[in-house]
């Protein structure tokens, strides 16, 4: 980035740090420094050592616009993931200068974008979702019975709602749509888990090594792969009527998909698909543990259900950040950028945004309007966040008429990411009806 200069609006190194920082999102620190973003300096260049500058976005109106003008702001031009200069390097240089190990629907921008969107979109539509809500709310009751074992001769439940619960609801009902047999589900969680928390000390594949020494690995890419290739070849020989089926027998321009976009297609549906609902999942039942009156008022009035869904991906918001980069010299919200500028879309802290919040650090079971961004906007909002909504309003539909007490029984813990993080450990002590 080549736009810094000593007058414009360079971020203090204290706050910029924060958000290059996996851990900062796990503490809490980070939504101080969007905080102090949000009322001093809403965008501005964050300088931190070993990663290349970038303009940091964290209001919402301005994470908004970004998002609608899709030809100035592009995907695909470089990561849009922040990483290291040593990191982009390597990648650069085994994939033949490209930035991207992958290339799914978030590294791509148009004409490639909506050709490869409209493979799977109808699969994620409402209407043909309806068909599968008597098969998800199977799987949630079955979560719910599980959670119900837990209950003691006492009366009282104990768990961890993260690894009973969460984890595994979410998973089972994206791999059941892919055809993903039940028995490498806990395959895909450990590899899901180690490709997010990359930089977290208990998830990481390589978890015993310090931060300082890990190397840039692309091991759990090429499981990934490994894994789906051979689900590819056998639903271009026996295809059935699942989601694998379809991307294994894609065609763009009337020519089948490459090896790396079938592979990406599978990791990112198989990955985000159910991560990011787990984690808003996990959220919420923190955030009612935590708020008991907000639990008594959504089982009071189960109508608010829905609502309840909402502001649990507002509050958690798994997937913290994206980068764009510019495509053309601009000004925009009174800033000159250039051609090559990386920006931090902060959807975190557009979700915290005091301007379009009513008391944002507050979790509302019955906030309206809330106008999230937690899946993004404009061309790139988020194909599943349709399925996520219906697979969290049917479990919550199953458990809140159950749950008669529910509290913390230890710490929780988020994982570190600057990418997508959410709860990992969730101790819960409960009572069920």
């Amino acid at each position: 980035m080549n736009v810094m200069t000593a007058a414009d609006h360079r971020i203090p190194k204290d706050v910029a740090e924060v958000l290059g920082a996996p851990a900062a999102y796990a503490d809490g620190r980070i939504h101080e420094a969007y905080r102090w973003l949000r009322a001093n300096e809403p965008l501005g260049v964050a300088e931190i050592e070993g990663v290349d500058p970038f303009w940091a976005v964290t209001r919402h109106a301005d994470i908004l616009e970004i998002s609608r003008q899709n030809s100035l702001f592009h995907n695909g031009d470089r990561s849009p993931t922040i990483v290291s200069q040593e990191a982009d390097r390597q990648v650069r240089e085994m994939m033949g200068g490209s930035p991207h190990l992958l290339r799914t629907l978030i590294h791509m921008d148009e004409p490639d974008h909506l050709k490869y969107r409209l493979l799977t979109q109808a699969w994620f539509m409402p209407q043909n979702l309806k068909r599968l809500e008597d098969q998800i709310r199977v799987l949630a009751k079955a979560a719910v019975a599980k959670m119900a074992a837990q209950v003691g001769p006492d009366g009282v439940g104990r768990c961890d709602f993260v690894k009973e619960v969460a984890l595994h609801y979410p998973l089972r009902v994206i791999m059941s749509i892919m055809g993903v047999p039940e028995a490498d589900e806990p395959r895909m969680l450990k590899l899901t888990q180690e490709l997010f928390g990359a930089a977290d000390p208990e998830l990481a594949r390589d978890a015993g090594t310090p931060p300082a020494e890990r190397k840039f690995d692309m091991g759990v890419i090429i499981d990934f792969s490994n894994y789906f290739r051979a689900i590819s070849e056998d639903r271009r020989a026996h295809p059935t009527d699942d989601l694998a089926s379809l991307i294994a027998n894609s065609q763009i321009d009337g020519q089948p998909i490459s090896d790396l976009e079938a592979m990406s297609y599978y990791i990112i549906v198989a990955t985000a698909g159910h991560d990011t609902t787990s984690s808003s999942t996990a959220g919420a039942m923190w955030a009612l543990a935590e708020n008991p009156g907000e639990l008594a008022k959504v089982k009071k009035d189960p109508s608010l259900i829905p609502s309840l869904v909402d502001e649990s991906i507002r509050w958690t918001t798994p997937v913290k950040t994206f980068m764009r980069t510019v495509t053309e010299d601009t000004s925009f919200a009174g800033r000159d950028m250039k051609k090559g500028d990386w920006l931090m879309l902060c959807y975190a802290s557009g979700n915290r945004d005091e301007a379009v919040f009513e008391d944002p650090d507050h979790f509302h079971v019955d906030r309206k309007p809330n106008k999230h961004l937690a899946f993004g906007y404009g061309a790139h909002l988020c194909l599943g966040q349709h399925l996520a909504k219906m697979e969290m309003r049917i479990l919550w539909e199953e458990l809140l008429p159950r749950l008669s007490e529910l509290a913390l029984d230890g710490v929780p813990a988020m994982s570190e990411s600057s990418f997508v993080n959410g709860p990992k450990r969730l101790p819960i002590r409960f009572r069920m009806d």
